[in-house]
This record gives structure tokens, sequence and C-alpha cells, in this order.
């Protein structure tokens, strides 16, 4: 059956209904196009609001929530565009160049994923996002090129990168029929980059073009401090190492997360006075560890 839509553009929503309905407010609708909203078990009914207020865009209520990866792979799983548009729900646009982006993935079948240019929403909108440094082999680190940096055109020229930016990211249909979905182990952090390792082993590169700018409203002190982040982070690093690092690597990276890193923070947070956090750091290995033998 052929694609009846050239682009599904797909967003979470979770307790967002408003930057949920600024994102679609900044979408130009046309034929060609598809918006769904899967809405992650809001304690509200904000689907049905999104889907009254807006009829022209399909709305997916899930009865719990599935994480990132879980609300994605929904939409992805009923989308019929050639070409599939992650976003987040607290971003929007002020030029709608997403051809351009289709243009970059159309001109190689080595390419399978390109993402736009990412800038804050706030003050005078400094870049978030234009492109990766690779992450380190042992501390699993790196960088986001032009990060906090004031836009002035240094970053305008498209390039690979080794990882994609959950916050928008562009997809080939038929390179996700090929790879696979996004992995729902890892609920929140680390499943975009998992995901791109996946799409770099089965041979696709991944770009940043920065013809199409996303605006995002993350503040760069956005859940800084939260139990769930500090959860989340611990046990997904080391999730994401036992996934993708082999021989010597792995046992380093380990060695390093949780003989350094873990005690370094459970010290600091101590001092801090955030228990909760030092609950929380040694809560995420203590849960990798149960779950060691049967995540892959």
């Amino acid at each position: 059956m052929p694609n009846v839509f050239k682009l599904s553009i797909i967003t979470i929503n979770y307790n967002g209904l408003k930057d949920t309905c600024e994102l679609i407010d900044s979408i130009p609708f046309n034929n060609n196009l598809e918006v769904i909203v899967v809405d992650n078990a809001s304690t509200q009914d904000e689907a049905g609001i999104i889907a009254m207020q807006y009829p022209h865009v399909k709305v997916i209520r899930s009865t719990q929530n599935l994480g990132f990866a879980g609300g994605n792979n929904i939409g992805i799983k009923e989308a019929k565009g050639k070409y599939i548009f992650l976003i987040n729900n607290d971003t929007y646009f002020k030029d709608f160049n997403i051809d351009s982006l289709i243009e970059r993935l159309e001109s190689s079948d080595t390419i399978g994923i390109v993402c736009p240019k990412l800038r804050f929403a706030w003050g005078n909108n400094p870049i978030q996002f234009a492109g990766y440094t690779p992450l380190s082999p042992i501390t699993v680190r790196n960088q986001a090129i032009g990060f906090g940096e004031e836009d002035h055109g240094q970053y305008d020229t498209a390039h690979p990168t080794p990882y994609a930016h959950g916050a928008a990211i562009l997809i080939k249909r038929e390179a996700i029929d090929k790879v696979g979905l996004m992995p729902e182990c890892f609920f929140l952090y680390y499943e975009e980059l998992d995901w791109s390792m996946m799409f770099t082993r089965a041979g696709y590169e991944i770009w940043y073009d920065p013809t199409c700018t996303v605006y995002h409203k993350e503040s760069q002190a956005t859940g800084q401090n939260s139990p769930l982040r500090t959860y989340y982070i611990t046990r997904n690093r080391l999730l994401f190492v036992k996934r993708n690092f082999k021989g010597i690597n792995k046992y380093l990276s380990y060695i390093y997360l949780i003989g350094i890193v873990a005690p370094r923070d459970i010290i600091k947070f101590t001092l801090q006075g955030r228990l909760d956090l030092v609950k929380a750091v040694y809560r995420g290995i203590k849960t990798f560890n149960s779950q060691l033998s049967s995540v892959n």
C-alpha cells in the first residue's frame, strides 16, 4: 500500500498542552503532511482538548506513560508518511523549511537521518545544537557543537554528525523499517544516542543541516537537580555502554562510571544535603545490575 503522506510529524504530549498547541500552530498544514500527537497518559484529558481544537491532527492517547521512545514508537507505527519527523512538543518553527531537510535525506541512499539546527527559544536564541562530537570510549561524554554560542552563521555548513539530537529528527521511513524502532529500554535519556548507533551499524549516515532551524524552549537548567533525571542518567549511561561498547573499553567504562563518577556524585549530593539525589544514584546502579542479564 503506497504512503498517503509525504511527511509525518510526530510529537509527544505529557502534561504539556500549551507547548503542544504552540508547536501545532507553527506548522503550516497541507495535503502532503500529517501531524500526530501521542499523549503519554497526561493527568488531564489533554488529548481530548487537542483533538477538539485541531480536528486535522491525529491524536493518540496512551493509557500509560511509555517514555520518550515508547511514545514516539506509537506514532511511528501509525504514521503513513515517507518521511518521519520526530519533534519535541516544547519546540516551534519560525520558518517551516522541512523540504530542505528532505532534499538532504534524498541526496544519498546512505543518509538515514537529518537533524536541523536547534536554537534556544529564550534570550537572543543561542545555539543548542549544530551537530555532536563523538562520545569518549571510556567516559561516555561528548559535546553539542555550538552549544550556548550566539548564531553568527558560523555553523551554517551541513555536515555528518555521529548522533542525532532527540529534539528534532527527520528520518527515512525505509531506514526505520531496516534498523528498527527506537529502543524502549531506556525510557528517558540516551535512547536517541543508542538509536543513532543502530543506524550507523546498519550503514546509514546521520547529518546536521542548518537550512532548517527549530527553536527549543528547554532551559539550560531544566531538571538538572531532579531525582528522576539523576536516576535515569546513572542507569542509562551504563545501559548504553552495555549495548554499544565492546572489549576492554566496556569494562573500563563500567569502572569509570561506577568507581569514579557515582562516588563523586554521591559525595557532591551529600554535601549539598540532597539525599534524594544520593538515593537516585544508588537506585540507578542497583537497577542496572538487576537488569544486566536481561537487557540486550
